[in-house]
């Protein structure tokens, strides 16, 4: 075990519960004793360009950007934009400001910068724009994000926002939304 390396968390008993994957990942802050936080899921991330982007990233650098821009934000969601004939790849953001920053531009920019500081792969795919060029950013009304929820029937407290996803079935499925109203 290393200290601040991700691990994905299985639990295995002598009851017969052998290789769960309960679909967390964990850092291990401690190895004696040993000390554990929670960084993130298993199935949240984006790496269709070999970017490898954890929650843990997108959230400290939504947190970096908000910080900067005075934003407050009540969700988001993020998905990467897959190449096509006349389209670069990227990332897509939905974000839901209680707050907007005073800079949307500038909000981009910490955003990505951070991104970039904190991950050396999407560092490397985000040079002069070689695979991947700057985020897209869709400020979206309040109360979208529990809306989409509900029209999903994942309201309540065990139905959280997915955060990331490899795939664009939920940013897709938002933004369909918004445009149906």
């Amino acid at each position: 075990m290393e200290v601040g390396k991700n691990y994905a968390m299985v639990i295995t008993t002598n009851a017969g519960l052998w290789r769960y994957n309960i679909g967390d990942t964990v850092k291990f802050t401690s190895v004696s004793p040993h000390r554990i936080r929670i960084s993130g899921r298993t199935k949240h991330f984006m790496n269709a360009f070999g970017e490898e982007i954890i929650i843990e990233n997108a959230e400290t650098a939504i947190t970096c950007a908000c910080e900067q821009t005075g934003a407050v934000i009540d969700n988001f969601t993020a998905a990467p934009i897959y190449l096509e004939k006349s389209k670069r790849g990227g990332h897509e953001w939905i974000i839901e400001f209680r707050t907007n920053p005073r800079d949307m531009n500038e909000f981009i920019h910490v955003l990505d910068d951070t991104l970039r500081k904190i991950n050396s792969d999407y560092d490397a795919k985000r040079s002069m724009d070689l695979a991947l060029v700057a985020p897209t950013i869709h400020a979206v009304e309040e109360g979208t994000f529990y809306n989409w929820m509900k029209k999903r029937g994942k309201l309540g407290g065990q139905n959280k926002v997915p955060r990331l996803s490899n795939s664009r079935e939920f940013v897709d499925d938002i933004l369909a939304m918004i445009a149906a109203v």
